[in-house]
């Protein structure tokens, strides 16, 4: 088993979903539920995000092959997007986009009031970010041990939301807003890393660095 590559994709996986950044997000969208209600929504968004990025891990790089986009020109464009990602971590744009789309939802959704699927499970927990990530994942690793390692970790950090939103409210009073941030500003810097280490595989996946 490749150790190496299980951390870059844990790290990468955490990273851009980012458990502890959507719980606020989580709690504001739950506010009045009751617990047993509550449990639902989270169990219900996590597990529509898993068979999500789960069918995009096993079927994405067939489907970019079918329309014609190579895997390094995909890692490259990949790379960059991530790495916007990260930027709008370590500026908290990405945190008031969330909560953007977070009441939008609410607006628009006044007589149905279950955010389990959108927002949460699309596009907050499966959104272009992680879905980009599965398949670039997928395709360092390819053929059915690649797809399992994938699989496994990506299941692994959703779990890990689905515990998160489970104790949203004590983690939120614990942690505070300030420590969120701080949290989401660190893991904003390590996301901007390992999108400069794609676009750098894609650019020799391409021939055109050593």
């Amino acid at each position: 088993m490749d150790t190496g590559f299980l951390i870059t994709a844990f790290v990468t996986m955490i990273v851009i979903i980012d458990p502890l950044g959507m719980t606020p997000i989580f709690v504001a969208l739950t506010q009045g539920m009751g617990p047993a209600r509550r449990r639902a929504v989270a169990l219900r968004a996590s597990i529509a995000a898993a068979l999500i990025l789960a069918v995009f891990a096993a079927f994405g790089e067939a489907v970019l092959g079918f329309v014609g986009i190579s895997m390094p020109a995909f890692r490259i464009a990949g790379g960059m997007l991530l790495f916007l990602t990260a930027l709008d971590m370590l500026f908290e744009r990405r945190t008031k986009r969330r909560e953007g789309t977070a009441a939008q939802a609410e607006d628009e959704d006044d007589d149905d009031d279950d955010p389990s699927i959108f927002p949460i499970a699309i596009p907050l927990i499966a959104g272009p970010g992680s879905i980009a990530s599965v398949i670039l994942l997928t395709g360092q690793r390819p053929g059915l041990e690649g797809l399992a390692l994938v699989m496994g970790v990506t299941f692994t950090v959703l779990a890990l939301v689905l515990v998160l939103f489970l104790t949203a409210g004590i983690l939120e009073r614990v942690l505070g807003r300030t420590g969120i941030n701080v949290i989401t500003r660190l893991l904003g810097m390590l996301l901007a890393a390992l999108a400069v280490q794609f676009v750098l595989d894609g650019l020799k996946g391409v021939g055109l660095t050593g």
